[in-house]
């Protein structure tokens, strides 16, 4: 009995940790598309059909007047829908900005805070971390970017930058998402290495423990995808230009081991 029963809590520990650990593939749209993108996740279906890949999650980013519109498509093609970014406010004089509540409002489960892009333009850690609990209040997962620059690395910092990032943009919540996008490898086609994604993700390991998805971003691409999703602590990926074609997205997707939750962290 005492066997059955050890048997019993392990196997739904292990069912609920395949749960949480899903491979997340997700694409960030950036400043691209239009109204007629709205067509894309009934393309991606055809690519790689929902019954074939139950085994992971789907996420398109778009630019925020586009949300709306694409939900109903990325629904009927079981794929979610995020934002890109979000204001730390519920309302107000804010002109310009989206809160997490119009986002959750529009359909929208996830979003992107902290993106190095905007945080090269000015956005801090602390500011991150407000964002990140809107979003957690707003019932939206936050998917916080961490990553360094190329001098940081070459510098030795690169764990330390990485890590202090980690420790001021969390929130105390328990539901998040961290994405580690080395700078010097977004859109300059360049890639970290196996062993370099493979140490980094290890060392923010460390830090969000074992519940916590890690996805790792800069030039994913179908080439490189399965390396790069197999590397031990990598939860999925964070896709920039590859993911504007819907066929490259599908086959980066198609890379992502099917038993990730056991292997990956």
């Amino acid at each position: 009995m005492f066997t059955l029963a050890v048997r019993t809590i392990l196997g739904s520990f292990a069912k609920y940790m395949e749960m949480i650990m899903r491979p997340l593939i997700a694409g960030n749209w950036k400043m691209h598309g239009d109204m007629g993108w709205s067509d894309k996740p009934e393309v991606f279906e055809k690519y790689y059909p929902a019954k074939s890949r139950e085994h992971l999650d789907v996420l398109i980013c778009p630019p925020s007047p586009f949300i709306a519109p694409l939900v109903r498509s990325c629904s009927k093609a079981q794929i979610y829908v995020g934002g890109q970014n979000c204001h730390v406010a519920e309302s107000g004089a804010h002109t310009g900005e989206v809160s997490a509540g119009m986002l959750k409002s529009a359909g929208a489960n996830y979003v992107i805070v902290g993106h190095s892009e905007r945080r090269a333009n000015g956005e801090t850690d602390v500011m991150v971390k407000e964002k990140a609990l809107a979003a957690n209040k707003a019932n939206i997962m936050p998917i916080i970017c961490v990553g360094e620059s190329l001098a940081q690395r070459e510098s030795g910092k690169a764990s330390d930058v990485v890590s202090q990032q980690i420790k001021s943009s969390v929130p105390n919540i328990t539901d998040y998402v961290i994405a580690y996008e080395p700078i010097w490898a977004i859109g300059t086609g360049k890639t970290a290495t196996a062993s370099d994604i493979a140490e980094m993700h290890a060392v923010i390991r460390k830090i969000v423990g074992n519940k916590i998805k890690i996805l790792y971003g800069g030039s994913v691409k179908p080439a490189n995808a399965q390396q790069i999703l197999s590397t031990a602590n990598v939860n999925g990926a964070l896709i920039g230009g590859a993911s504007l074609d819907m066929e490259s997205l599908a086959a980066i997707a198609k890379a992502a081991p099917k038993n990730a939750s056991t292997k990956n962290y």
